[in-house]
């Protein structure tokens, strides 16, 4: 999901925006909150649409990722990235003394955490997913606290003094999605709880201080009208404002994580540390960008090369690719799109496509898929690569095959040929981040077997496997949805 994160006083004049008539319409919804005595705290629901006789959803799913860009800590975690089902992975966190459960939204494409709050009036109070949401509540935590104006994570996060906010106030967030969607809220810090490695399959309770985002007001498509509702959302972004970035400042874990998608069970594994089984091949990350950018270099359809200029692949502002686990589908420019596309639907004679939703390219077929239609290797610096099978850019869909493939040179002025690459293409591969050394790479593996990870304190290499979630998740289909168990590798301090 890919997204802008704006800081400022809600009570204040707007005065780094150019879109003034849509924030003081927002603003004049905040005013009656900013005058209450308690912390403004804005809920975001974010909207992961199970497909209902409509594809659009999906779509729209994917317009709000990309204004915002997976996200876990040793959290029980479940969903799937499949985008006839779901298009969402979850996770389950513990927050607070006495602590209380949160499921979150994994996503590598956003920098803050955040979960609803006590003082949000519109925040979704139950869910389709057969989970119980919770609201926080500061007060009904012993180690809670708000985080001031004058605090240096306020400083920093705003990349400098905020106009109106005062040491005695409480350091104020807004997060504006694409589709003009927003939530607003103050940040606090607390302790939260997760599973730590403590030997082969086993894990151990740790916890850290982190600051997050307390939602009190959402606007937009972020109400109780979703169904499908969170508590919140887990941050894995490169800011420092991330959850990693936190827990790695304070010397409890390396920034360094990864994720296993089971495109075929739902769930997987998320861990935090370094993962030593199976090796996996990194590409270098785009310097200086805000998501997790890398250098493409050719795109390969079955044995052909598409014929591309090569100045389409050089690195810089919104050049390369952008790797995302939030985002459900793939996005591509229309000079690799027509032309992948064409390949794939021609290699079957009479094969008729038809357009659904207006955005998809669908069509009958009876044979086997991966039999019958090519793989698509996308290539990277370093020699790295990329393979998607048939079974994964092709989707079932009322009786027809859609292709998963989006064309972004159709999306909008600030996402036109972005190539932006989700669930569809990570789906059943390790994809490790190594932060510490601006490295990313993938491999092709089974998410419901184990990887192994390193203690960075002692040396000793432990095996960490998928888990079943505990909550009662349902879908209208009979998939079983496996827990991701989010694992961390503490240092021995």
């Amino acid at each position: 999901m890919v997204s802008s994160i704006l800081y400022f006083p809600i009570c204040a004049p707007p005065l780094r925006f150019t879109l003034i008539s849509f924030l003081s319409a927002l603003l004049m919804l905040l005013f009656a909150f900013c005058v209450s005595s308690n912390p403004g705290v804005l809920n975001v629901k974010y909207r992961y649409p199970r497909l209902q006789g409509s594809l659009s959803a999906l779509k729209e799913h994917d317009d709000r990722r990309q204004l915002t860009i997976l996200a876990g800590i040793d959290l029980p975690l479940g969903g799937t990235g499949r985008p006839d089902i779901l298009g969402l992975y979850y996770a389950k966190i513990e927050i607070g003394t006495p602590a209380k459960s949160y499921y979150v939204q994994v996503d590598t494409g956003s920098d803050i955490m955040w979960v609803n709050c006590i003082q949000c009036k519109q925040c979704p109070r139950r869910s389709t997913l057969g989970i119980e949401l919770t609201l926080y509540n500061i007060n009904e935590s012993n180690s809670g606290k708000l985080v001031s104006c004058d605090d240096d994570f306020c400083y920093q996060i705003s990349n400098g003094p905020l106009s109106g906010c005062k040491a005695n106030m409480s350091c104020p967030y807004l997060e504006i999605y694409g589709d003009g969607s927003s939530t607003a809220g103050y940040f606090v810090q607390d302790i939260v709880q997760y599973d730590s490695v403590a030997g082969d399959l086993k894990t151990k309770t740790a916890n850290g201080s982190v600051i997050f985002g307390c939602g009190a007001r959402q606007s937009g498509d972020l109400d109780a009208s979703n169904e499908e509702a969170l508590d919140g959302i887990l941050g894995f972004g490169k800011a420092n404002s991330s959850m990693i970035s936190q827990l790695a400042s304070s010397g409890r874990v390396k920034k360094i994580f990864a994720h296993c998608l089971d495109g075929k069970n739902g769930g997987g594994i998320f861990a935090i540390g370094r993962v030593v089984q199976p090796k996996v091949n990194m590409t270098p990350l785009v310097p200086n960008q805000q998501h997790y950018n890398v250098n493409m270099t050719a795109v390969q359809v079955g044995q052909e090369f598409l014929d591309i200029p090569a100045d389409l692949f050089e690195a810089g502002d919104r050049k390369g690719a952008i790797i995302d686990s939030g985002t459900t589908l793939a996005y591509l420019p229309e000079i690799i799109y027509e032309p992948l596309v064409k390949k794939i639907t021609s290699l079957e004679s009479d094969l008729k496509v038809h357009i659904v939703d207006k955005d998809y390219k669908c069509f009958q077929y009876s044979g086997r898929i991966d039999e019958a239609f090519p793989n698509v290797t996308f290539h990277f610096e370093n020699s790295v690569f990329l393979r998607v099978y048939p079974h994964d850019y092709l989707f079932p869909y009322e009786g027809m095959w859609c292709i998963g493939w989006q064309n972004s040179g159709m999306q909008s002025r600030d996402r036109r040929n972005m190539t932006l690459l989700g669930d569809l293409v990570l789906s059943n591969k390790l994809v490790l981040y190594d932060l510490e050394n601006q490295l990313i790479g993938w491999t092709e593996y089974n998410c419901s077997s184990s990887i192994k990870v390193k203690d960075e304190g002692t040396g000793t290499v432990h095996l960490v496997g998928s888990h079943f979630i505990s909550s009662a998740f349902s879908l209208d289909t009979s998939l079983l949805l496996l827990s991701l168990l989010v694992l961390i590798t503490l240092f021995l301090l």
